[in-house]
């Protein structure tokens, strides 16, 4: 069966030179990470201590809750762009999973960016923002693409400072989120705001009721699937609270992604970041929580399946070729994953900008 697929699973560890090097010389170079002697009969518990640690609900009385408050109404306002026709949940949609599930999302005037739109859920415990790492916080990447002009398309700060400034319901809530501020409408509140709310969306799932030591949580083929997917290497990289968001890597160290997908376009990823040729082809690792929902895969959304990217992952990044019944268990496993958002039944969820 011919696969065709892309994703960031079972990635392995390489180290990322200046010097731009062909497929052939990473290959040699690169220690691959493979935890081969694992025996599948062996606790499974114990192997998800070793690799996973579990997320946990959320503790709200740690955090701004005004601002919490005010991020979600920002977060679901179209009038944050240009022409009020997109909010941040137009492409990171809450209900379902943090995505559109398209491969890639039309802004304001209905223009496709390059990049798939990767989920919010989750997020603040990443090592960076975007596929390419270009923000180093929820805060920062929040006000991006708001000024995109493929995105938002808001023409400047000052722009969309005014706007809000003339709403009534965000005089008042701006002033309760941050009470000090001389001026509580600015840019960077708006961003602190978005920022404090994607905060809140975490997905505790079976997975992490597994790891923290309820045995029964997965059943026996998905601690099948859990214990192949250490086995086969993939957690060189998806490892962690997050399976994943913590590194760097390049997409396609034994053979090209774009063999095996069906990208379009070869994007060199964080080269365009640093200017480093040794960042070419080089992506954000994503999270693998929730991965069953938030298809399609990769940067570019180029693969629709699940079962495809896991197979193309293991093939360009470890130059194994997985059987259907080896990627079946991986899947199942993945899975597990899969939570819900976490609802505080004392904070009421507030009424939409848009409908005041």
């Amino acid at each position: 069966m011919k696969r065709v697929a892309y994703a960031v699973i079972c990635c392995t560890v390489f180290s990322c030179s200046p010097d731009a090097k062909t497929n052939k010389e990473l290959k040699k170079t690169i220690t691959f990470n493979e935890p081969v002697n694992i025996n599948l009969s062996a606790s499974a518990s114990k192997i998800a201590i070793q690799h996973f640690e579990a997320i946990y609900p959320l503790n709200r009385n740690s955090l701004n809750n005004e601002a919490v408050e005010l991020g979600q109404i920002l977060f679901n306002d179209k009038r944050l762009s240009k022409d009020g026709s997109v909010s941040c949940n137009s492409c990171h949609n809450l209900k379902a999973y943090g995505v559109d599930n398209l491969p890639t999302s039309p802004g304001d005037e209905q223009q496709n960016g390059d990049r798939n739109s990767p989920t919010v859920l989750n997020s603040g415990d990443h090592i960076a923002q975007f596929w390419d790492g270009r923000a180093a916080s929820l805060e920062d990447q929040a006000g991006m693409p708001i000024l995109n002009p493929i995105e938002m398309n808001i023409p400047n700060e000052q722009f969309l400072v005014e706007r809000l400034s003339n709403i009534k319901l965000y005089q008042n809530l701006f002033t309760k989120a941050f009470p000090k501020a001389t001026s509580p409408i600015s840019f960077t509140n708006i961003k602190t705001a978005i920022g404090a709310f994607e905060r809140t969306l975490v997905t505790p799932s079976r997975f992490d009721e597994f790891v923290q030591g309820n045995n029964n949580a997965l059943t026996n083929k998905e601690k099948q699937g859990l214990a192949f997917f250490v086995k086969t290497g993939c957690t060189s990289c998806h490892n962690g609270k997050l399976l994943g968001a913590s590194s760097y890597q390049k997409f396609g160290v034994t053979a090209n992604y774009w063999d095996y997908t069906n990208s379009k376009k070869r994007d060199k990823g964080r080269f365009a970041v640093t200017g480093n040729q040794g960042d070419s082809y080089v992506f954000k690792v994503p999270s693998l929580r929730n991965v069953n929902e938030t298809y399609p895969y990769f940067h570019d959304g180029s693969v629709e399946k699940l079962s495809d990217a896991v197979w193309i992952m293991a093939r360009v990044q470890l130059d194994k070729d997985l059987s259907e019944e080896d990627v079946d268990l991986i899947v199942k496993f993945l899975e597990t994953t899969t939570g819900s958002l976490q609802v505080d039944k004392q904070t009421p969820t507030p009424k939409l900008a848009q409908n005041i």
